[in-house]
């Protein structure tokens, strides 16, 4: 972030030094009783960013070559029931779906990746292969790994069609975030232990906010990932009833969360998902 102009009227104290340790938007100033232009312009150039990062199309030949360089075996790709981008935009329902669920090779690994471009395919195509990378190599010590699945057209809840088919223990979804006005290239996991359709967004786990350099590093977010993976083997499920702690997991039996999470079908999820 770049310091305030000279003739910008930024609020005393601490403001200035907060505007370099922060992306948001703080500080920024007036001229006269408006925002200065500069400012006004700046908002203009990151709305425009984020826009074109939600209508950028994911080069999937190149993609799934960075991700077989990984060496975790050949991707498979799986596009949702989505036909366009306008229709992805406009009916997250059909996001969540697999168009075809009979493609997806059968596994029984522990866990299974998924690669998905969500809201941000300029996010995948930037750091899904490194971020990808960092997952296998914390991961495989420890855990038999599905092929990785590289999703098109794809919200988050496709991970649990994908994990069943896979028959893995634990899905990991890595996906395009929505973008914000100050970052659009941002990743999110989410993690969903025993995967099958109908799974809630309070059964899953969720890691945010990957994009090195100015947000979670790879190697961080996946020192995370493997401790929810442990986690939600030891306890048996994910989602509310997990929390990572440094490693260390607990859920009391008396505890309301040691009862099964209701499912029901109606239950609408996040329409961004």
């Amino acid at each position: 972030m770049t310091d305030l102009h000279p003739r910008d009227h930024a609020a005393p104290g601490p403001w200035r030094e907060l505007r370099r340790l922060t992306q948001a938007r703080i500080g920024l100033g007036r001229a006269g009783d408006a925002v200065p232009l500069r400012r006004v312009l700046e908002f203009r150039s990151d709305h425009a960013d984020a826009r074109d990062a939600v209508h950028q199309g994911l080069d999937v030949a190149a993609f799934t070559a960075d991700v077989t360089e990984v060496g975790a075996g050949i991707p498979v790709v799986v596009p949702s029931r989505v036909r366009d981008r306008d229709e992805y935009l406009r009916r997250p329902d059909l996001g969540r779906v697999p168009a075809d669920p009979s493609t997806i090779p059968h596994s029984g690994a522990d866990v299974g990746i998924v690669l998905a471009d969500g809201l941000s395919p300029r996010a995948l195509a930037e750091h899904g292969a490194p971020l990808f990378a960092a997952l296998v190599a914390a991961l495989r010590p420890t855990y038999s790994l599905a092929p990785p699945v590289v999703a098109t057209q794809a919200r988050v809840a496709i991970g649990d069609w994908i994990g069943d088919a896979l028959g893995v223990a634990t899905v990991v979804v890595v996906i395009g975030e929505r973008p914000g006005l100050s970052v659009a290239d941002s990743l999110g996991v989410y993690l969903t232990h025993q995967p099958r359709p109908g799974r809630t967004d309070a059964e899953r786990n969720c890691v945010s906010n990957i994009h090195p350099p100015g947000g979670l590093q790879y190697d961080e977010a996946a020192a995370t990932v493997s401790r929810l993976v442990a986690g939600a083997r030891r306890i048996g499920r994910s989602g509310v009833a997990l929390k990572d702690e440094g490693g260390h997991f607990e859920l009391e039996e008396s505890s309301p969360l040691a009862a099964p999470l209701p499912t029901p079908a109606d239950e609408e999820e996040d329409p961004a998902r």
